[in-house]
């Protein structure tokens, strides 16, 4: 995974009083903090942190931080955005080891035409993002599913997961994320349109 550099000021005021002058000159007010490092308050370029975080890897975007001429590597712990207008107001940034796993989400997608589908059965997916451990750099955009060997009533399971090296799911081998299942609503469909054609044919 590529990191993106982020310029960072460390900032001597606080508050929102502050945060908001900052924010008026388009500047983002942030946190950084982390395993031996203490609070600092810092002045970021949004543009900057917004572009990854609307990327392929979104939350789970790596940073590198300049801070006082030393870099730091950085994920986003938390932020906070304008209900109407989605501007981002203010960010963590919490410090990592590339050499240190830790735990985070990452999004599901499933892909193909499963075999059940074929035979009129209806695919179910469980999960949309699974609990993952691993060290920051080997965490993947997402996880895929395919689902095109899934036959009518059988399941796809995290053990099932063709998982990147070094990535954990921390969940049961045999949780099910995926499932063909008997279609009901088009079953009684069929059932309904038999029996009008049953009677017709009668008629």
């Amino acid at each position: 995974m590529e990191t993106t550099k982020l310029q960072a000021e460390v900032r001597e005021l606080r508050g929102k009083g502050p945060a908001r002058r900052l924010r008026a000159e388009g500047k983002l007010p942030a946190v950084f903090y982390g395993p031996g490092q203490e609070p600092i308050a810092l002045t970021l370029d949004p543009k900057e942190v917004v572009a990854p975080l609307r990327g392929a890897f979104g939350r789970n975007s790596l940073f590198s931080v300049s801070v006082d001429g030393a870099e730091h590597l950085a994920m986003v712990r938390d932020l906070s955005v304008e209900p109407v207008s989605r501007e981002l107001l203010h960010v963590d940034l919490l410090k990592v080891d590339v050499s240190r796993p830790i735990t985070t989400k990452v999004p599901v997608r499933a892909t193909g035409r499963a075999i059940g589908v074929v035979k009129g059965g209806k695919l179910q997916v469980a999960r949309r993002v699974l609990p993952v451990r691993c060290v920051p750099t080997a965490i993947p955009a997402e996880l895929v599913i395919d689902v095109t060997e899934i036959d009518m009533m059988q399941t796809f399971d995290v053990q099932d997961l063709n998982l990147p090296e070094g990535v954990e799911v921390l969940l049961p081998a045999v949780q099910t994320l995926a499932a063909v299942v008997e279609d009901k609503r088009a079953a009684r469909e069929a059932e309904k349109k038999a029996a009008e054609e049953a009677k017709t044919a009668e008629a």
